[in-house]
């Protein structure tokens, strides 16, 4: 099992040869947010009262792993019929939530290509949602494959989700670098046996990539 970083290196790493690294998208390259989605159908204080009361994060996790957004907000509006404005608001004001690129992260997805280094994506996204991040967000043109959770039916922290990854990218996970911003998926990456570094900010993450031998310029 390779073990998880969820601090700075203290000293530097061997270099080893990195066959890809591997990014989540949301809040690693991507501002996620779905209060500006649902404040655009039921305005802000509505918004704040419904993400407060309603569990939207695991509602919203079903969605990821797989569910159809017309079957998940019928279930909500079933056991949550004074919230059906926000429940379908979400989904027709999607793109509010995506409230823009991370440049400096972006930054590092671009020096790594230009440096050959493979980069691929793993996201729990829903398959329905993810071509609006498609068709806004150039840079997700440098990955050689983004691995869709809605598209797969499973989502992160499954295990079988990096065992997609594998059979995707087509090596062993060893030689890999995970990037992720929940600590239960970057968990389950080190048990999956890659190089899982838990993303806390960009300076940060531009100094573990650094420490493990990777052409990136000091910030």
């Amino acid at each position: 099992m390779t073990a998880v970083s969820d601090a700075r290196p203290s000293a530097k790493l061997e270099p080893t040869r990195v066959d890809a690294v591997i990014f989540d998208l949301g809040n690693v390259l991507i501002t996620w947010d779905p209060h500006p989605a649902v404040a655009r159908a039921v305005g802000a204080e509505q918004a704040t009262r419904f993400l407060a009361e309603f569990d939207f994060m695991a509602w919203n996790h079903l969605q990821d792993a797989g569910r159809s957004w017309d079957g998940g907000e019928d279930a909500a509006v079933t056991s949550h019929p004074h919230w059906e404005s926000a429940i379908r608001g979400y989904r027709a004001n999607f793109g509010e939530s995506l409230v823009g690129a991370i440049e400096d992260t972006v930054q590092i997805v671009r020096e790594l290509h230009s440096a050959g280094i493979p980069l691929y994506g793993l996201t729990n996204w829903s398959g329905e949602l993810f071509p609006v991040a498609r068709s806004r967000f150039d840079f997700l043109a440098l990955f050689e494959d983004i691995i869709v959770s809605g598209h797969e039916g499973v989502a992160k922290p499954d295990r079988a989700i990096f065992e997609i990854l594998q059979e995707r990218i087509g090596r062993s996970l060893d030689g890999c670098i995970f990037i992720d911003d929940g600590l239960p998926n970057i968990k389950a990456a080190g048990e999956a046996g890659l190089d899982a570094i838990l993303f806390t900010d960009t300076g940060h993450l531009r100094q573990d990539l650094m420490l493990r031998g990777l052409p990136l310029s000091p910030a």
